[in-house]
Parts: C-alpha cells; sequence; structure tokens
C-alpha cells in the first residue's frame, strides 16, 4: 500500500511567553483526509517521537474534518505515540507532509532527522508538503546535490505580515518568509488569512491554516505522476 507521513512538532510553548502551542489541527485533518481517500496510508511522526501536543487554539469542531478527527480515538492515539523521525526509512513513503503550528518553528529548523527525511523523500522522487509554519522543516534541508531543496522553487509559508499581525514576529527564532527567502525560495505572499498555495516540481507549500485543502488538492494531483 502506497505511504505517507505527516510530521507535526513536540514543541508546546510559544517561547517565553507561557502561550501554549504545538501543532495546528487543520493543517492535519485537511490534509490527512485527502490523502487517506487517495489510497494512502498515513502514518504519523515528530521530531522526538511519543507525545505530540496539538495547538489547542486550533480546536475548531465546527471543521467538519477537524470534528472527525478528534472523535476518532485510534487516530488521536497515534499524535500521542508518533514515530520518531529518526526511525524513519524515507524510501518507504512516497509522500512527506510538515504540518504547521508555531511548535514547528522550534523543534523542526536544523533537526539531522527532519533534513535526513525531507532530503530523502524528495531525491527518491517523492512529494514534500509544508504548511502554514510546517516549511520551517525545510529551511536547512540540502538534497544529494548539496543545493538547499527550496532553493529557485515557489514557496509558500506564514509570512512575516501574518507573524506581525498575531503579535509574535519578536517571540519565534526567525521570520519564516524572510529565512526562506535567504535560502533562495521564490516567495509568493498573498493578503494575510487568504488561501495561497504553491507546487515547484515536487514541493507543495501553503500559507496558513486557510491553505490546506488547496495543498491537500495540489499533493493528491501531483502524486498521480509519480511512479
Amino acid at each position: 500500500m502506497k505511504k505517507a507521513l505527516i510530521v507535526i512538532t513536540n514543541h508546546d510553548q510559544k517561547g517565553d511567553t507561557k502561550q501554549q502551542t504545538g501543532w495546528f489541527l487543520s493543517e492535519v485533518t485537511h490534509i490527512y483526509y485527502p490523502l487517506v481517500a487517495a489510497g494512502y496510508k498515513v502514518d504519523f511522526a515528530s521530531p522526538r517521537g511519543g507525545i505530540a501536543p496539538m495547538d489547542e487554539s486550533s480546536r475548531d469542531l465546527k471543521d467538519a474534518d477537524n470534528k472527525r478527527f478528534v472523535e476518532n480515538k485510534k487516530l488521536m492515539a497515534q499524535t500521542q505515540n508518533t514515530l520518531a523521525l529518526a526511525n524513519v526509512i524515507p524510501k518507504d513513503y512516497q509522500i512527506v507532509h510538515f504540518a504547521g503550528g508555531h511548535g514547528a518553528m522550534w523543534d523542526f529548523p536544523g533537526n539531522e532527522a527532519v533534513n535526513k527525511v525531507a532530503a530523502g523523500v524528495y531525491d527518491n522522487g517523492g512529494i514534500v508538503a509544508a504548511v502554514c509554519h510546517g516549511p520551517a522543516a525545510l529551511v536547512d534541508v540540502k538534497l544529494a546535490n548539496g543545493k538547499y531543496l527550496v532553493e529557485g522553487k515557489d514557496v509558500s509559508a506564514f509570512t512575516d505580515a501574518e507573524e506581525a499581525e498575531v503579535g509574535l514576529a519578536k517571540t519565534v527564532p526567525f521570520l519564516l518568509e524572510s529565512k526562506l527567502r535567504s535560502r533562495g525560495a521564490k516567495m509568493h505572499p498573498a493578503k494575510n488569512w487568504s488561501d495561497q498555495s504553491s507546487v515547484s516540481e515536487r514541493l507543495v507549500t501553503g500559507q496558513n491554516p486557510q491553505s490546506g485543502h488547496s495543498v491537500a488538492k495540489k499533493i493528491v494531483e501531483l502524486a498521480k505522476t509519480l511512479r
């Protein structure tokens, strides 16, 4: 059976603000269900493995996918018993998706296992996807050719303007849009909180929680071209 991996953060605090964070619910659910519908078995992983906290501010159960996911005890249990990325074999997966949530800004960048899995899936002909703060996973990923994965590619991610609007521009370790630009990415910032997603070769990215559905659609369409 075809396999996909969704990677979620273990980090649960926004810097020194004492505000809870974690992975953003819809940035998991809006990708998970289309992947399952497309015939994928989906595993969950995190940088450390084990418990991965959901950002409680993202618990919007008026969203049908969110409600369905949260009420599925087996699925929620998987997010609390995630695979450790260091133990993941990239060639086992056609797709890896890095979900956002502010927590990702702390434990995705520079993580050796994050880099290994993202580069491994891409170099093996698979799809790398990320939405909102999920592209924090991509800032240090280098491919077998020695170039940054995002170099020269069209990328959408949480914008500097959106970070400023939520009041966390000085709390996060860096500004994601600016960091990706510094790695050679061609950024496509849209109006705050608007649906914006990009496809570039086998990289699919989205700007914010509003972009999850369009990211999923692009992943599924692109997956049809995989061998």
